[in-house]
């Protein structure tokens, strides 16, 4: 026979059985109620009765604080919700007027373009050939500036047309020219020719190289490579006033500081003599050289077109720039040795550099002045001279021819003064 199933516990043993089965009277209610083992007693209390009311009082003294609280809030903020309001809100540019400012900024440079292209020519140097024909030899680029009557005039760089039996002139339309030569100038780089002006249909309008800002806009316009004629570049003005020096006798030494316009806009070979303009389409220079290293890129130079004009003038007129001399021969002090200097010369330890006079002009303006073989020239009007390149900077770009100078020099180690007039520069002297 199967033994009954046991309860699990005592409580499901006393649920599953009743009073007449077991045999014991029924099980009075007990007063108490059991305890759980799980917990800890405790005694339950009657919860007082809630009072009536208490609950709206708080929530009206709640919504009154926030009234308040909402109103000072709204005090603080309205001088900052006003100004928002009224102050205009800038509305960023639609992409149609980004379109319209660049164009317009894009319509100034093909303007100014416009205004000095058909003034910008390409000159074509021709030698004679030991055939007796003559030859190319190089191009350049030139700018038409002036025209008057029947002639129209032409500056270009000197040594564009440098030895050259003839030349031809190229305008924009592809018309050639014959040129001839009125003046060259191998100082500052210039040179200036005359066509016949039947055809010429544009001349540059000059500018003033003084007013230009580092930073401002410029355009080169030229002939690169003597193929690519009325090509522009566009670049900026790395500064307006870069002292350079030059070798203008081509003796390998630098004999004159020329001071340039320095750029970036790209000035190639067949460039020279071409035109910098400005964003008007004013002429402000006359591109001349370029740095040849392939290391170097963006550093252009143009002579300023107010260093320029003068030197124009003067070669359309006479042929040549008369410039004013003091009479003297020279060499830098650098040249000679140390025991020379402070022996022969008298020169203190601390003068190293100046001019020395070896030679002087008869009845020149330095001779009449009282000065000797063998002064050392340290300073003019001022400036300091420290050499041969120095001198030429300061007559020829400061001075005039019958003005009075005076010159600062050391004579047997003796710091001396002397006024000395200019002349007029002779072919053989400085």
């Amino acid at each position: 026979m199967d033994r009954p199933e046991e309860p699990r516990n005592e409580s499901e043993q006393i649920n599953q059985s009743t009073d007449e089965e077991s045999g014991f009277p029924p099980r009075r209610p007990t007063e108490e109620k059991p305890v759980s083992p799980y917990r800890e007693p405790y005694e339950e209390t009657d919860e007082p009765p809630r009072k009536r009311g208490g609950g709206g009082k708080a929530f009206f003294v709640g919504l009154i604080g926030g009234v308040i609280g909402a109103l000072l809030i709204a005090l603080i903020a309205w001088p900052f919700a006003r100004d928002q309001m009224t102050s205009p809100t800038p509305a960023e540019p639609t992409t149609e007027q980004a379109a319209t400012t660049a164009t317009e900024a894009e319509n100034d440079i093909v303007g100014a373009v416009s205004k000095t292209k058909e003034a910008v020519v390409s000159v074509t140097n021709l030698q004679s050939s030991f055939r007796g024909a003559d030859q190319e030899t190089g191009a350049g680029s030139g700018v038409i500036y002036k025209k008057d009557g029947n002639k129209a005039y032409v500056v270009t760089n000197y040594h564009v047309v440098e030895g050259a039996s003839s030349l031809s002139v190229t305008l924009s339309d592809g018309t050639a020219l014959e040129a001839k030569v009125l003046g060259e100038d191998p100082t500052y780089d210039l040179a200036v020719l005359s066509i016949d002006a039947a055809k010429v249909t544009q001349v540059a309008k000059i500018g003033d190289s003084d007013t230009l800002r580092a930073g401002e806009t410029v355009l080169a316009i030229g002939n690169p490579l003597g193929i690519f004629a009325n090509s522009v570049t566009r670049g900026v003005i790395s500064a307006q006033e870069r002292t350079v020096p030059v070798d203008t006798n081509k003796d390998g030494q630098q004999d004159f500081n020329t001071e340039v316009i320095q750029t970036d806009a790209a000035i190639n070979p067949g460039n020279s003599g071409g035109a910098l303009i400005n964003t008007s389409g004013q002429l402000i220079g006359i591109n001349s050289m370029k740095i040849a290293e392939a290391s170097v890129e963006g550093v252009g130079f143009a002579i300023p077109i107010n260093e320029a004009l003068p030197i124009m003038r003067d070669l359309e007129q006479n042929g040549e720039v008369i410039r004013p001399q003091l009479g003297i021969q020279i060499r830098d002090v650098q040249e000679f040795p140390s025991g020379y200097r402070e022996d022969r010369l008298k020169l203190p330890s601390d003068v190293t550099k100046g001019i020395v006079v070896v030679g002087l002009t008869n009845n020149s303006g330095a001779e009449k002045a009282g000065m000797k073989a063998n002064d050392v020239i340290v300073e003019i009007d001022g400036t300091k001279i420290n050499s041969f390149a120095d001198l030429k900077s300061v007559l020829y770009r400061d001075a005039k021819v019958g003005q009075t100078v005076k010159v600062t020099f050391y004579r047997n180690g003796d710091k001396q003064s002397l006024d000395v007039k200019l002349s007029a520069q002779a072919a053989t002297v400085q």
